[in-house]
């Protein structure tokens, strides 16, 4: 009996989700949440785990330590926030895969739209890739010891590199969430 393959994918919060043509009203930081606290970074390689949640959130400690404002505080919690419907792919691959990168930017880019109201202009994705590379680059030093830049970037915050439950991490992403939106469209 051949079986035919969804489409979609079903959510945490239970929706069936298509990542190749996703709907704004199917996303849900609930999702997103839940999602990002399960998946690991550098694709299971630390030493222990650390989510990619706790990724997004030490981004927006970030961005608030450097005085970002609220809306690239939220967008740095966010920028990540595609993976939770596509999952994590590392860059030596994702390099390489342009129709990947393209749904990818496609869904983030709804994601902003959805809970920021606009997506970010090309300065504010300057500010949110380099936050992201500066905790990239701190991650792998404190995890690995291994340095990815040639020159350190310049740390703002104090990072928590520490292994915590999913459930800790998804509350503390939905609590920042819903702190910074309401600021947002206060």
């Amino acid at each position: 009996m051949d079986t035919v393959m969804a489409d979609y994918i079903t959510t945490y919060t239970k929706v069936h989700f298509t990542p190749l043509s996703p709907r704004r009203e199917d996303i849900h930081i609930e999702d997103i949440a839940h999602a990002l606290s399960m998946m690991t970074r550098a694709n299971g390689h630390f030493p222990e785990f650390y989510s990619v949640g706790q990724h997004c959130l030490a981004c927006a400690d970030e961005a608030l330590a450097r005085g970002s404002g609220t809306y690239l505080e939220l967008a740095c919690l966010l920028h990540d926030a595609a993976e939770s419907y596509l999952a994590d792919v590392t860059r030596p691959v994702k390099q390489h895969m342009e129709f990947f990168r393209q749904t990818e930017e496609k869904l983030l880019d709804l994601i902003y739209e959805r809970f920021l109201g606009r997506v970010p202009t090309d300065d504010e994705q300057i500010f949110i890739k380099n936050v992201d590379d500066t905790m990239l680059y701190y991650e792998f030093y404190h995890y690995m010891g291994e340095r990815l830049f040639e020159e350190p970037m310049q740390m703002f915050s104090t990072p928590r590199f520490a292994m915590c439950k999913f459930a800790e991490t998804e509350q503390e992403y939905r609590e920042r969430f819903a702190r910074l939106s309401a600021r947002l469209h206060a």
